[in-house]
């Protein structure tokens, strides 16, 4: 039932925000949003604290995306915190951008940098992406910088590690192997 409900709130978004003049900017902003609530905590629980009324959640999205982001984004966010599904938030983006490159017969790969990447080096990513798997690629790029250097992307259930940490790692167990 969980799953029904993040699958209507994600088509529910999805068809706001392809209403919207800037549709694409709207989904990178709630994923980029998303990303951000799935790795704080602290703001996942206050957006998610009951005890708080509905206006002053949808205050502290004002606050942390008022002038940052498009006016659709800050209004999609601010509709799901008032609606008590902040917890939801990156599953219910994260099938917004499925339904939305499914329908556009695409998959999408979730890459982790350490650093931001520009359009060029995202295009490149994608076509190596597309190369490597079979399948047409859209990046949604990650910027984490516990990756220290390199890559890691998510296309489906397949994982490829190029980072740096993955690197040390595997010639730390190298090395252990041989004591």
């Amino acid at each position: 039932m969980a799953d029904d409900r993040i699958e209507a709130y994600a088509s529910a978004l999805l068809a706001i925000a392809r209403s919207e003049e800037h549709s694409h900017e709207v989904e990178d902003e709630l994923f980029e949003f998303a990303r951000a609530v799935e790795e704080n905590d602290e703001l996942r629980s206050t957006l998610s604290d009951k005890h708080l009324p509905a206006a002053r959640r949808q205050q502290i999205v004002e606050e942390l995306l008022g002038g940052k982001a498009l006016d659709a984004t800050v209004g999609l966010v601010s509709m799901i915190v008032a609606a008590g599904r902040a917890r939801d938030l990156p599953a219910i983006v994260d099938a917004l951008v499925s339904l939305r490159a499914e329908g556009e017969g695409k998959q999408v790969a979730e890459v982790r940098s350490a650093i931001e990447l520009d359009d060029e080096q995202q295009e490149r990513l994608a076509r190596a992406l597309s190369e490597a798997t079979g399948k047409d690629v859209e990046v949604k790029v990650v910027v984490d910088p516990s990756v220290l250097g390199g890559l890691i992307a998510q296309v489906g259930d397949t994982v490829i590690d190029g980072s740096v940490r993955h690197r040390l790692d595997q010639l730390r167990e190298k090395f252990a192997s041989r004591n």
